[in-house]
């Protein structure tokens, strides 16, 4: 009774928080003519309520695509539709076609700020409860500290509520499924993740883990019994939920064609503004977009993401157990985002979800990079008016978190899983690596502090406008690609630990 009643006060101060965020700016606020993320939000409701549903994906007179067009799969499509309904049961003005174009008051804000508060209620955060409940190691102390730390994550709550996206649904449904597979319920798992990947494609980050968990899982129990009766399984929820989803479509091939065209658009280029990955910060040297064509830019990025994610994912193959599940998830959307086309910078999310699932296995690093992945869309909050959200959420996450995990007192060579670089630098004279991370850990806290003050209180070079954001996505990169390589060698030479090992006996 104790443990749920620390539970029911994390939540509260999670939805406190989040509701503190919802009550500043948001993307494009007053910023005619396409305003941003929050009038594409409203857009999409505009566009479901009044025009039949052959339309959302088709540019016609009524559904400019040019303007905020649909873009997402057809379960994001489907929320908009249910949020138009409560919209124009309030004032029809919010979702009036074209009149309501650009529409802005503060009851308004207030309706669609409530809207992704309730997603999280219903998707994300029961998800996170049970996750951290069930399938965390340690004390119900240490359980409690996990969950709270899971819900102050600062860059889903500032993009969500307050840049104005609803990625805590389809986070929350992956992560629905894997708190499913981690149950051992491979198809509720199934159909959870393809919900997720129906409300947005970018979960194909998830997508490769997912498959090979499963097949590897199958593999194990024997395609000859017990195994090809779990595929037969877990292939009818991936259908029926995928049929389901996109129904009303199939009736005709050219319409559904329009809507995978829709949701992987490739005129965009390699990618957009300024993100923390390796295209945009090797652009800074190279002009890529420039030198290559845009077929060149399509193949290049492909054959980079699978040889990043393709190494941890037959690792997973070989070995599904929970533990190298948990890994490969977060070495699979980190080589996404690394190396994949047309990534954003609000992509990193999708990498901050499967590194909150190690905040109890791998405290130090897991916070560092969370931390890291927030600071790494510092311009975009800077942007949209979210200087003060930011740095006091980013300080409270720090905060709670080492306080609560920690893992700075117990940062050893062992805690941080670093026997394979003790190993791999043989060559060298027996160092403290524990205290070299530890001291790095300082160093990239104080460079990323120092950078953020730096670009809110100077100006930069007249000749050099970008500087600053540069600055930021490439010291972002840096921790991202050096997180990259620490979890595929912990991947790769980890033994089992205690949950894993009964993970692969279910």
């Amino acid at each position: 009774m104790q443990t749920w009643s620390l539970v029911s006060i994390c939540v509260l101060l999670g939805v406190v928080v989040r509701w503190g965020v919802s009550l500043n700016s948001y993307s494009g606020a007053g910023k005619p003519p396409m305003f941003g993320d929050y009038e594409a939000q409203r857009h999409w409701q505009e566009v479901t309520y009044n025009l039949p549903l052959q339309e959302w994906y088709f540019n016609t007179t009524d559904n400019d695509l040019m303007y905020w067009g649909l873009d997402y799969p057809p379960l994001t499509a489907y929320h908009s539709l249910i949020c138009a309904y409560v919209a124009k049961s309030i004032n029809p003005e919010w979702v009036e076609l074209h009149r309501s174009r650009g529409y802005e008051s503060p009851k308004h804000k207030l309706f669609m700020r409530a809207t992704v508060l309730l997603a999280d209620l219903i998707v994300f955060i029961p998800a996170v409860v049970l996750y951290c409940l069930y399938l965390t190691d340690g004390s119900s102390k240490k359980k409690v500290s996990t969950l709270f730390c899971f819900l102050l994550y600062p860059g889903l709550i500032l993009i969500d509520y307050g840049h104005f996206q609803y990625n805590g649904v389809s986070l929350g449904f992956a992560l629905w499924g894997v708190l499913a597979l981690g149950l051992g319920w491979d198809a509720l798992g199934s159909l959870a993740f393809c919900l997720a990947l129906n409300y947005k494609q970018m979960e194909l980050y998830h997508a490769l883990p997912f498959f090979c968990y499963l097949l590897g899982k199958s593999f194990q129990l024997g395609l000859m019994g017990r195994g090809l009766f779990l595929l037969v399984r877990i292939a009818s929820a991936v259908l029926g939920t995928f049929a389901l989803c996109w129904l009303p479509f199939l009736s005709d091939p050219d319409h559904a064609m329009q809507v995978v065209r829709r949701i992987f658009p490739v005129a965009r280029g390699l990618f957009e503004d300024k993100v923390a990955n390796t295209w945009c910060s090797l652009n800074v040297l190279i002009k890529v977009r420039s030198i290559l064509s845009s077929d060149s830019q399509i193949y290049l990025s492909l054959a980079c993401t699978l040889l990043a994610a393709i190494p941890s994912c037959l690792r997973l193959l070989t070995k599904p157990t929970f533990w190298q599940f948990k890994l490969a998830l977060a070495n699979s959307s980190l080589a996404f985002f690394l190396f994949s086309y047309q990534v954003h910078e609000k992509s990193i999310l999708l990498v901050a979800l499967p590194v909150c699932l190690l905040l109890n296995d791998l405290p130090l690093v897991a916070i560092w990079f969370l931390h890291a992945s927030t600071f790494s869309m510092m311009p975009l909050f800077l942007r949209d008016g979210l200087l003060v959200p930011y740095v006091v959420t980013s300080l409270a996450f720090l905060f709670f978190s080492i306080y609560l995990l920690s893992p700075l007192e117990h940062c050893s060579e062992d805690t941080l899983k670093l026997g394979a670089y003790r190993k791999l630098l043989f060559f060298l004279p027996k160092l403290d690596l524990a205290c070299i991370t530890r001291w790095k850990f300082y160093i990239s806290v104080a460079a990323m502090a120092g950078l953020s003050f730096v670009t809110v209180a100077l100006l930069p070079p007249p000749h050099l406008p970008d500087l600053f954001p540069l600055l930021v996505t490439s010291t972002a990169f840096l921790q991202f690609l050096g997180t990259f390589i620490y979890f595929n060698i912990v991947q790769f030479s980890e033994t089992l630990s205690r949950k894993s090992q009964k993970k692969k006996k279910h």
